[in-house]
């Protein structure tokens, strides 16, 4: 796994840069209300490349994002591959709502707290047969989850950052 997140904007930063770089996004206009997002995707059938995406939207006001790439050296079906990515969505999420409550802690949390999960898995193809599987894993861990075709952080730009 990488040590770093890439920035379309600002290049290399370290967990903790992307963090601040939230945190000022949000505390600069605190009223607004915004989603944050995390997306894991992949490639390659039995050592994928993932890619786990963090986006912030402020709602209809722009925002930005971050990548990060993992490489596997395990060998993975299609089902182990898509638990891979909900696991390291799920770690992602729970590290940073924990580190952003930290510098957030001055202002309302309802403005960023529904932390969603977006996943590469959807009604139709080889993926259906999981989506009861996964979606109560993403619940049960606190966070909103979305499946194709509303799942734009998995499907759009973490699959962007894998090219």
């Amino acid at each position: 796994m990488s040590d770093y997140f890439i920035s379309p904007t600002y290049g290399k930063m370290s967990f903790d840069q992307v963090v601040n770089d939230l945190a000022d996004f949000i505390l600069k206009k605190p009223e607004e209300t915004y989603r944050l997002i995390v997306g894991t995707d992949s490639e390659g059938k039995e050592q994928p490349n993932f890619v786990c995406a963090i986006v912030l939207h402020r709602k209809g006001k722009g925002g930005r994002y971050f990548w990060k790439k993992i490489r596997s050296e395990k060998k993975h079906t299609l089902r182990t591959r898509i638990y891979e990515e909900t696991m390291i969505s799920l770690e992602m999420a729970i590290k940073l709502r924990k580190s952003l409550e930290k510098k957030l802690s001055k202002i309302k949390p309802e403005n960023y707290k529904d932390l969603e999960i977006h996943t590469d898995i959807g009604q139709y193809g080889e993926t259906k047969e999981m989506i009861k599987e996964i979606v109560g894993m993403i619940r049960g861990n606190g966070f909103k989850v979305k499946i194709k075709p509303e799942s734009f952080a998995a499907t759009s730009i973490a699959d962007h950052c894998l090219r």
